[in-house]
């Protein structure tokens, strides 16, 4: 009788032991708190990295760092959760690939941004152009847009009204008094282009991730809070715990502290919540 309440204890305790096995393991899994971002060229990775990244670590968050080419394969990898959020493009942009995938991705939280600017190594101003001259702008039609309204601002060209800024073309145009060549091509492409045109109206992330100075721009864009960039998580992720995380993350005060304490970020179109 002895033997066997010995042997059933042992029984008992070996279960109990496997049992807790078990569940240090689910409750490991449970810890697992990996994000994955991804990243067109631009300031943003830098600005997660520095100021952003601390906060969710001390959270429990490990974060791996992808970098896309195109904003294309970008969104769609946050759609299959392929990776979790991107940091890359403005909602009007975010809408247009939306629209050409059939996805749901959405914004969650803007990110400080540079502003596109028109820039030239042949001129030193903004006056009004030579007739003919040639000026590159992005082959999206949401950012080709952004360009529009810039060259509308110095009062080279005027937009027809109404018009959606995510299905923008050349059509759209009204006025274009000084007969300008508008050469569209991959944003990634306009700063090694800059040489072989007259002006480029060229997006911010690609110009100081070339080493390019906002402040030398001949022009920068009006604050515009539809050009201001986000946080890209799939829509049925927008409650998840990780992207109200991210959300903290943006809006804390160690975040302030390093965009205002940093001089790369003069010039940037800032959001609210930073002002």
């Amino acid at each position: 009788m002895k033997l066997r309440l010995t042997a059933g204890r042992l029984a008992t305790s070996a279960l109990a032991a496997v049992l807790a096995m078990a569940s240090l393991s689910v409750s490991a899994a449970g810890q697992d708190k990996t994000l994955k971002l991804g990243f067109n060229p631009g300031p943003y990775k830098e600005q997660f990295e520095k100021g952003v990244a601390p906060y969710l670590q001390q959270k429990g968050y490990a974060i791996e760092y992808r970098d896309f080419s195109d904003g294309i394969q970008v969104n769609n990898a946050v759609n299959t959760g392929e990776i979790d959020a991107n940091i890359m493009q403005h909602p009007v942009y975010l809408k247009s690939v939306n629209e050409r995938l059939g996805i749901d991705n959405i914004g969650i939280v803007q990110v400080p941004t540079p502003p596109m600017g028109l820039y030239s190594n042949k001129h030193a101003n903004a006056n009004p152009p030579a007739p003919g001259a040639v000026i590159s702008v992005p082959n999206q039609p949401s950012n080709e847009y952004r360009a529009a309204l810039l060259l509308q601002d110095l009062g080279w060209i005027k937009i027809a009204p109404n018009v959606d800024p995510a299905t923008f073309s050349q059509k759209n145009i009204s006025d274009n008094p000084y007969k300008i060549q508008f050469k569209e091509m991959d944003n990634a492409q306009q700063v090694r282009a800059l040489p072989d045109v007259d002006y480029g109206a060229i997006q911010g992330n690609f110009a100081v991730s070339s080493g390019m100075k906002l402040s030398s721009a001949l022009r920068l864009e009006n604050p515009t809070k539809g050009f201001i960039n986000v946080v890209t998580v799939a829509g049925k992720n927008k409650d998840a715990p990780f992207a109200k995380d991210i959300i903290e993350g943006y809006h804390s005060a160690a975040f302030k502290q390093y965009i205002h304490g940093d001089s790369q970020y003069a010039g940037y179109l800032l959001p609210d919540y930073l002002q």
